[in-house]
């Protein structure tokens, strides 16, 4: 181990060798601890960051003050840490995580560069994002050529690289996010596939044609199994157990509500499965008292909200703003056809194409990653929620008492 980090040897094993001092005798002992063997997010996000940099320093070299002071964020916060580390380990960054200043690897400036060509980008992004991480390579050589497994193949296959249990899960969300991104997952045959590298640039050059939307393509798919919204009073563990899912509803059989239920039951609820976490929406709330009393009892209250911004729904952005001011965790999605609002862009927003079911479908377990991957990071222990709020008036206070 150098500098407090773990040496490649630890990290490709998924445990973490430190030095600590007995409380007994003062003398060092060394403790092993499970450690993530991996990035700890998808890659995109970490490219995103990488972006911010290139965009304000230029490609050139930054000081890690000045350029988080350009973020109005404080270089030593969990969430300024998570950032540098990710895109350390995903090696955008050249040095080590506390290198000072920050830098930019040549692999990250060819994803970049605004001159760069479109197959450099692919070439570079699946280098970093899949092939240069162990575990993700090797799932990569395991399935190339095939349809996207179950996601019980991937686990088992995970378990297969000794990865630790408490990592698997994300390990499996992170590596389908980031085939996503790399160019090497494709949607063929109106099945998700898992293509080579040759075969991802022959597809980089090729236009998507903007699909028509099928009358009733929605409905064909609720209905053969319509999510039934957990009742507020069934949630097991009360609001600690408790996803509260701002959208718009509708009426029955409305555009609005087709899509509601659509995406409950074909991405949030599977994507909540992994963590206890059951979805209650606001046609579940049959407790007596007012519901507007209620609705925003679970929006102050709940473990996590997942906000959909389709529709532009005044409601949701209603509702949104409150849980932005507690800066409890939280998740935003939204359609394709939608725009996402300036006010709210700031946060990172998922963004689902449900055009057609031809579209749909064969990324419903993408989706499912990518949700479930931001959830994770939502809950995880120590992680700074960061709202327009929190951005522009940090000293700015809405939590309240549990």
């Amino acid at each position: 181990m150098t500098d407090g980090r773990p040496d490649d040897g630890a990290e490709a094993s998924g445990v973490e060798v430190e030095s600590v001092a007995s409380p007994s005798t003062g003398q060092r002992a060394r403790r092993r601890r499970v450690v993530r063997p991996f990035p700890g997010g998808p890659f995109e996000e970490s490219v995103e960051f990488a972006r911010q940099i290139y965009q304000f320093s230029a490609g050139q070299p930054v000081r890690k003050l000045t350029f988080f002071d350009h973020l109005s964020k404080s270089p030593e916060s969990s969430v300024s840490r998570d950032l540098l580390t990710n895109a350390n380990k995903y090696g955008l960054l050249k040095g080590s995580f506390a290198a000072d200043p920050i830098e930019l690897t040549e692999a990250a400036k060819r994803i970049l560069s605004e001159t760069g060509t479109a197959s450099d980008k692919i070439v570079a992004k699946a280098e970093l994002g899949i092939t240069q991480i162990e575990i993700f390579s090797q799932l990569y050589t395991q399935f190339q050529g095939n349809r996207l497994p179950g996601r019980g193949v991937l686990i088992d296959a995970l378990r297969a690289q000794q990865v630790p249990q408490d990592f698997i899960e994300e390990g499996v969300d992170t590596f389908v996010l980031n085939l996503r991104y790399a160019g090497l997952l494709q949607t063929l045959s109106g099945a998700d596939r898992i293509v080579s590298l040759e075969l991802a640039l022959e597809h980089v050059a090729l236009e998507r044609a903007s699909p028509v939307v099928p009358p009733g393509f929605a409905s064909a798919i609720v209905e053969q199994s319509a999510p039934q919204p957990a009742r507020a009073r069934d949630v097991d563990g009360g609001l600690d157990n408790a996803c509260f899912y701002i959208t718009p509803i509708g009426e029955v059989g409305s555009p609005e509500r087709r899509h509601s239920d659509l995406m409950m039951g074909s991405i949030i609820e599977p994507a909540l499965a992994q963590f206890g976490l059951k979805v209650v929406r606001a046609d579940a709330m049959t407790e007596p008292g007012m519901i507007t009393r209620q609705i925003i009892e679970y929006i102050m209250r709940a473990r996590l909200v997942v906000a959909d911004l389709s529709f532009h729904n005044p409601n949701v952005f209603y509702e949104l703003a409150f849980r932005h001011a507690i800066r409890k965790p939280i998740v935003q999605l939204i359609r394709t056809r939608d725009r996402i609002p300036f006010d709210v862009g700031q946060m990172r927003t998922i963004v689902i194409d449900d055009t057609d079911i031809y579209t749909f479908v064969p990324k419903i377990e993408a989706y499912r990653s990518d949700v479930a991957s931001h959830i994770r990071r939502a809950l995880e222990e120590g992680y700074e929620v960061e709202t327009p709020l929190s951005t522009y008036f940090p000293s700015f206070s809405g939590a309240v008492a549990n």
